[in-house]
C-alpha cells in the first residue's frame, strides 16, 4: 500500500510520538550492498543529528547496483507511526556535474514488518506493507533554532497503522533513486548488454533514517524450547502417539 502525505519531523513528543532511536537493536542491525561495513548503523542517528551528512550509508560506486536492503530490529515490540529518510540531494554532483563522486537520494523505500527472510529477489517482487515514494530532499525545510529556515525532515506515516503496532524489527528496500528515475524518464536506461553503462549508475546516499512512535514493554526474547521425541503412555490418552522433534528458538 502506498503512503501519501508527510508532516515535518527522539528529543520532543508531537503527534507522531517519540523517536524509536533508543529502541533499535543497534548490534543487530545489518544492511546489505552498504559500500562499507556497518555504515546502514551509522545512519540510525538521533534526532537531534538528523541534518548531519556524515556518516552516511551509500550503495558501491564501483557496480551499478543502487540498490539497498536494510534490516533493523528494535529491543521491544514498537508501535510504529512514521519513517523519516534523509538523503544529500536528489543528485548531487560534487565536481562540476561530473559523475566523479556522485550520488543520488533514494526515490522508492518499501517498508515489510516482522520478517527476518528477505533478499534482494524477494524485496523486489514482495508486496510491502508499506510502500513509499520520498519527496526529494530540497523539499525538506524547517524552522531552525534562530528561526531561520533551514534543512530539515518529513515524518511520512505508515499506513495501515494495524501492519506496524507490534513490531519487533522492520526491513527497508531501496531499489531505486532520483538518478535512475531522470535517466528512465529521459530514455537512458540500461539495456544489460554493454559494461559501459555501469559508469552512468550513480550510486544510493542516505543520510538518515529515523522512527517515531511508542514503546509497548513487550520485550524481544528468545526463549529456547524443548520439545519430548515420544509421547508417554502415562502421559497421553493415545498410547504410543508419536510427536515430531523440535528444538529452537521462539518470540
Amino acid at each position: 500500500m502506498s503512503c501519501t502525505g508527510h508532516s515535518h519531523d527522539h528529543d520532543h513528543e508531537d503527534q507522531l510520538g517519540l523517536s524509536l532511536q533508543s529502541y533499535i537493536d543497534m548490534d543487530q542491525v545489518y544492511c546489505l550492498n552498504e559500500h562499507v561495513e556497518n555504515a546502514g548503523r551509522s545512519i540510525l542517528k538521533p534526532y537531534q543529528d538528523r541534518f548531519t551528512l556524515e556518516p552516511n550509508l551509500q550503495s558501491p560506486s564501483d557496480d551499478d547496483d543502487l540498490e539497498l536492503l536494510m534490516y533493523i530490529p528494535f529491543t521491544e515490540a514498537v508501535s510504529i507511526k512514521s519513517i523519516s529518510v534523509g538523503g544529500r540531494e536528489s543528485i548531487y554532483q560534487p565536481n562540476n556535474g561530473n559523475k566523479v563522486g556522485a550520488t543520488s537520494a533514494p526515490f522508492t523505500c518499501k517498508v515489510f514488518a516482522n520478517r527476518t527472510d528477505l533478499d534482494f529477489p524477494n524485496a523486489r517482487e514482495l508486496d510491502a506493507d508499506a510502500t513509499i515514494e520520498l519527496l526529494p530532499p530540497e523539499h525538506m525545510s524547517e524552522i531552525q533554532a534562530d528561526d531561520e529556515l533551514g534543512p530539515g525532515t518529513l515524518d511520512f506515516p505508515l499506513r495501515p497503522a494495524s501492519k506496524f503496532r507490534m513490531c519487533t524489527s522492520v526491513t527497508l528496500f531501496f531499489g531505486d533513486n532520483y538518478a535512475q528515475k531522470l535517466a528512465e524518464a529521459q530514455g537512458n536506461v540500461d539495456d544489460g548488454d554493454d559494461d559501459d553503462d555501469d559508469d552512468d549508475v550513480i550510486p544510493t546516499e542516505i543520510n538518515y533514517i529515523g522512527f517515531k512512535g511508542n514503546g509497548t514493554s513487550v520485550k524481544r526474547v528468545a526463549v529456547e524450547c524443548v520439545y519430548e521425541t515420544r509421547g508417554m503412555k502415562k502421559d497421553h490418552k493415545t498410547p504410543g502417539a508419536e510427536y515430531g522433534a523440535k528444538e529452537g528458538p521462539s518470540f
